[in-house]
């Protein structure tokens, strides 16, 4: 299984060498020790539902659109999720941080799950980074590995 950390972020707003980006850059090479991860930024919503649509393989992408409106996972349930995804055989799955007024009605209907981390807004570069650690901490949990308990 694939992951692929999206979110909509218009270029005029993307800047370099921010502190997330390293933390993004840390997590989502954790994240390949177990599955390939890749990060990916969309200038809009339509872009990135059209790309969602378009990915190759036996079923289509499994879309989870970042919206405080969605369901809350414990970590332990979040990882239980993953770990059916994966053995459902799930191929590419995508976490996706939306645009900055929000998930319009069409996109959180085209979801297969809205997942939100709180009521609270993050900005982007943050969720993003929330997300993956959230991924990474689910995989290690699957794996049996002593990251989530802090041993």
């Amino acid at each position: 299984m694939k992951i692929v950390l999206a979110a909509i972020l218009p270029r005029r707003a993307r800047t370099k060498a921010e502190g997330t980006d390293r933390l993004l850059a840390d997590y989502i090479e954790r994240v390949a020790r177990y599955t390939p991860c890749v990060s990916m930024l969309f200038d809009s919503e339509p872009s990135l539902l059209e790309w969602v649509d378009r990915q190759p393989g036996r079923a289509p992408a499994y879309a989870v659109l970042l919206d405080s409106r969605g369901k809350m996972f414990s970590s332990e349930d979040f990882a239980v999720q993953i770990s059916r995804l994966r053995d459902s055989g799930t191929q590419n799955l995508v976490f996706a941080v939306g645009p900055a007024d929000g998930w319009s009605a069409a996109a959180r209907t085209h979801a297969n799950l809205l997942l939100s981390f709180g009521p609270m807004t993050l900005p982007h570069q943050l969720a993003r980074v929330v997300v993956a650690e959230q991924v990474y901490r689910a995989l290690t949990i699957i794996a049996g590995h002593p990251y989530h308990s802090g041993h």
